[in-house]
């Protein structure tokens, strides 16, 4: 038997890789001898620096980098240099993490630090960049990403402007002759879940706006400058940016990777399967197990688990989810294409109890499913 396990944290109590580890003690006991590959994934979200930090064996490199706020901070990001891999998170230079409540106001934020980090990879011989966009604490379409890589913002007497969200209103003219050189032999990959459009009722203001700090007053000002921004874009560039799928996310950064940094955008759980080799490891499987703390509906938009089970349909693999706890109807469940769900909930208890039983719970789930695939077997 060939099994390949492929979970999701379980929040606030097992990585990814713990998960692995007890689940192969668990089918251990019923097939010793089966072939176990452990493939901890993530979708782009918390976690996933340490499941890219597993895959590409990268260290983790510091430097001082500008907050969304301009103030110095120390930041980081991974680089493999067997590999030429780097992995930039976006949230560590220029997210809301980093901000008080009441600094909180995407028309003052920038995106400066993240193109300080990209900027540094490079300096380290970084040939692609992997960039996490999630957790911004702006909107500014990357335009502090892009300065930080030697683009320039003018106004229209020429002067140019603090590459912030309030100022995209201002921009005339966008100057590229001092970018920094090398970058367009840089592959740079971005991990995008949204589909969002860069301005409008669904755009990055409007959607996005109001939980990074941005009064209603704010928001109308904001999509007017993302709607002037591409419209520069469009006469410099050539690049509709309101028909780029994912254009809104980050505050625009998802149209600002593709324009300045000529990025491909792709799901989360999919730059992650890339990174692991998943579709070449899981070829010849018997069986896929994945998990996640919760089954609910907010798997069904792109995570982890559905990742998993768009590989493994492709290729004829049945898959068992084992989670934390469920809520979805068995309707869904068969929808999503899963074979085999069980929660592994053991008892009556509270959810510190559960955390502190799961890897028990999630050992006994695990052998109980062993058991049952040895009876079919005969």
């Amino acid at each position: 038997m060939k099994f390949v396990l492929a979970p999701d944290k379980y929040k606030g109590s097992l990585s990814g890789l713990q998960f692995c580890e007890v689940v192969e003690q668990g089918l251990r006991r019923t097939f010793p001898n089966a072939e176990i590959a452990q493939i901890p994934l993530a979708d782009g979200g918390d976690g996933t620096m340490e499941v890219v930090q597993y895959y590409l064996k990268a260290s983790r490199i510091k430097t001082i980098v500008k907050d969304p706020l301009y103030r110095d901070i120390e930041s980081g990001y991974l680089f493999s240099k067997e590999k030429g891999i780097a992995f930039v998170e976006m949230s560590e230079a220029s997210g809301y993490k980093l901000l008080t409540k009441d600094e909180l106001n995407c028309m003052h934020t920038t995106t400066f630090g993240t193109g300080q980090l990209i900027v540094h990879a490079m300096e380290q011989g970084a040939k692609q960049v992997v960039l996490g966009i999630g957790g911004s604490a702006t909107n500014d379409v990357g335009m502090g990403m892009a300065a930080a890589l030697g683009y320039r913002f003018l106004d229209e007497k020429g002067n140019e402007l603090l590459p912030i969200g309030k100022n995209l209103n201002s921009v005339a003219k966008i100057d590229s002759q001092k970018v920094l050189a090398g970058l367009e032999n840089i592959e740079i990959k971005v991990a995008c879940d949204v589909n969002n459009p860069l301005h409008g009722k669904h755009g990055a203001a409007y959607v996005y706006g109001p939980q990074k700090g941005a009064s209603a007053d704010d928001i109308v000002h904001l999509n007017q400058g993302l709607k002037s921004f591409a419209k520069i874009i469009h006469e410099q560039f050539g690049i509709d940016a309101q028909k780029i799928s994912g254009a809104g996310a980050a505050g625009g950064m998802g149209a600002g990777t593709k324009v300045f940094l000529n990025a491909t955008l792709l799901s989360g759980i999919d730059l992650i399967k890339e990174i692991a080799n998943f579709d070449n490891t899981i070829e010849g499987a018997d069986w896929i197990i994945t998990g996640e703390g919760q089954l609910d509906n907010q798997t069904l938009s792109g995570k982890t688990i559905v990742g998993v089970i768009q590989s493994a349909k492709a290729r004829n693999i049945p898959v068992a989810a084992f989670c934390g706890s469920i809520d979805v109807s068995i309707e869904e469940i068969e929808s999503m294409g899963l074979q085999y769900v069980t929660s592994i909930l053991n008892g009556v208890g509270n959810l510190e109890d559960a955390k502190k039983n799961t890897s028990k719970n999630l050992e006994m789930a695990s052998y109980n499913f062993a058991k049952l695939l040895k009876q079919k077997q005969g």
